[in-house]
């Protein structure tokens, strides 16, 4: 007789911030059903990830058993949970489940791809429930910094699941719904929770969460105490934030404009939905350009420093026919993601150099979280007061501290990462597998694995530079002239002032004239004696030892 077991696997999102995605399975070992809970990207760097637009799981383990998935459930429409999803999809072919805003979202993606729509249903909230195989799911409203978030109560034959997604604690959120203490204690009174898998991001901030709410007074006090155009940067899915900037805007008498695709499409969605209402009338930016800088302000994405969003392209010049001047103020209503800080302070860097004074988040003053702090989190285990936890949703030291934390509260807890198959049926989870887990790379149009030596290749000509070298031999495989390098991203002079590509072509040439018969025959050879030379050379003269190429021609005789 076959045991069932309830098992988790996180594939993205645990020991990192961003590209969440989730694995539940209950069956028999190995034949488990499975459902996914979001399909999240995250964002490259020039230093790890040269030339990648996005980044997201590798989910090769999954793939291999998608005729078992009976469902992906997307938590909300931010990027690090749905921006996969048009990507992926194509790999798993499950049905998708989400609430109306986020399923809005995840339709546009799928569009973009060319994919059928109808494969995405919507769902209402919780007391609504979808059955998947063997899991029942239901969608929790929760507060979060994007239109209807939700938390899935996951239910199987081996107890219930309480999958948090992101939140935070927020009476009063302005757009989307509330927090709701009695609703959540509701779920755990009805059935006991067995796991909660909780956010982990902001487990070191010791003060309790701030409401969305409190920034109206001082938002309203800045931009009416400037001159000149006021900009404003934050996440465009922050439809909440987008709302009180324009309402502090319409107060200080200034004409509203949104710049970046984004963000528009956010605030489009938002009012399709019926999640925003009351939005201040938009002008357009050829409207914009005949409105009094003193009466102007500019909504516009980049808030994390994006070369390509608008407040970059602001920052270069001029966007859209709309440029910063002296006495103008840019705000950035946001948080710098670590990572980010350089792309952040260029653009700081940038305005601050035309006069334009730069406005941070100032200790909260324009910006609150979306994520529950410390007390927030404890909070929650109160109310729900599961059997186990397993932290998601952060960096290692973030799970490992909300581990400490619920431990000291008698609640079972695991660290649990990228590639830890948990087995949950027990009265601790338990890992029993390591499964091997990666990244995927969008490079331009194409999908690639981190492991696949694109990028890394892409690393080390951007390091150590290239070199081209390029021989012909006669139909005798006697050369025919000298050899020719083309180089790039090297210096031309090396040594005492040499030319460094006629010092690589004297020395390879040299070679050439007495290179043995049985070398010059085989390609192999070749290349591997002429690839040595350049580095040797390249190391004396400029200390670098650059990537090579080495090009043989071979002429035929008739």
């Amino acid at each position: 007789m076959s045991v069932n077991r309830l098992i988790y696997l996180p594939l993205g999102g645990a020991g990192e911030i961003g590209m969440n995605c989730y694995v539940y399975g209950y069956g028999p070992e190995g034949r488990e059903r499975l459902i996914v809970v979001d399909l999240g990207v995250t964002f490259p760097d020039m230093d790890g990830s040269p030339g990648v637009d996005l980044i997201m799981a590798d989910i090769s383990w999954l793939e291999a058993r998608a005729d078992r998935i009976d469902g992906i459930f997307i938590t909300h429409a931010h990027e690090d949970h749905i921006g996969a999803l048009g990507l992926l999809w194509p790999k798993l072919k499950s049905r998708v489940y989400a609430r109306r805003f986020t399923a809005n979202i995840g339709k546009l993606k799928l569009d973009e791809m060319g994919l059928p729509l109808d494969v995405i249903t919507t769902v209402d909230p919780r007391p609504a429930v979808v059955q998947a195989g063997p899991f029942e799911v239901q969608f929790v409203p929760v507060s979060h910094s994007i239109p209807e978030a939700s938390a899935l109560v996951i239910d199987t034959p081996a107890g219930r699941i309480f999958h948090s997604g992101d939140f935070k604690i927020d009476h009063n959120p302005i757009v989307g719904e509330p927090w709701d203490d009695e609703a959540i204690k509701a779920i755990g009174e009805e059935r006991p929770v067995k796991v909660l898998m909780c956010d982990s991001t902001n487990v070191f901030s010791t003060h309790p969460g701030r409401s969305e709410s409190t920034l109206g007074t001082a938002l309203r006090e800045l931009i009416s105490s400037r001159g000149g155009m006021v900009v404003a940067t934050t996440f465009g899915s922050n439809v909440a934030r987008l709302k009180t900037l324009a309402e502090a805007a319409r107060a200080s008498d200034r004409s509203i404009c949104v710049l970046g695709r984004s963000m528009r499409r956010m605030l489009s969605v938002s009012e399709e939905t019926g999640v925003l209402t009351g939005f201040p009338r938009l002008v357009s930016p050829e409207e914009a350009l005949d409105i009094p800088r003193g009466n102007l302000m500019l909504l516009v994405t980049g808030s994390q420093g994006e070369r390509r969003a608008a407040s970059a392209q602001l920052s270069r010049g001029k966007y859209l026919g709309l440029q910063m001047k002296e006495g103008d103020t840019f705000l950035f209503s946001s948080k710098v993601i670590p990572g980010n800080e350089r792309g952040v302070l260029k653009i700081m860097n940038a305005f601050s150099e035309m006069g334009v004074d730069v406005v941070d988040d100032c200790n909260g003053l324009y910006h609150v979280s979306g994520h529950a702090n410390r007390p927030d989190l404890e909070h929650v285990h109160r109310l729900l007061l599961p059997d186990m936890l397993i932290p998601m949703h952060g960096e290692h030291r973030h799970l490992r501290e909300h581990v400490k934390i619920a431990t000291a509260a008698g609640i079972a807890a695991e660290v649990a990462t990228n590639g830890m198959m948990m087995d949950l049926t027990g009265e601790v989870p338990t890992v029993v597998e390591y499964i091997e887990t990666g990244r995927l790379y969008l490079d331009g149009n194409v999908l690639i694995g981190s492991m696949d030596g694109v990028v890394r290749d892409r690393i080390r000509m951007a390091l150590n530079g290239h070199a081209m070298v390029t021989v012909i031999l006669d139909e005798a495989d006697e050369p025919l002239g000298e050899a020719w390098v083309e180089l790039s991203g090297l210096p031309a002079v090396g040594r005492g002032e040499r030319n460094l590509a006629e010092t690589l072509e004297t020395d390879l040439s040299a070679y050439l004239e007495t290179a043995g018969a049985k070398v010059l025959r085989d390609d192999a050879k070749l290349d591997e004696a002429l690839r040595r030379i350049v580095r040797q050379v390249s190391m004396e003269e400029i200390g670098k030892k650059p990537e090579v190429t080495v090009v043989v021609s071979r002429l035929q005789a008739e």
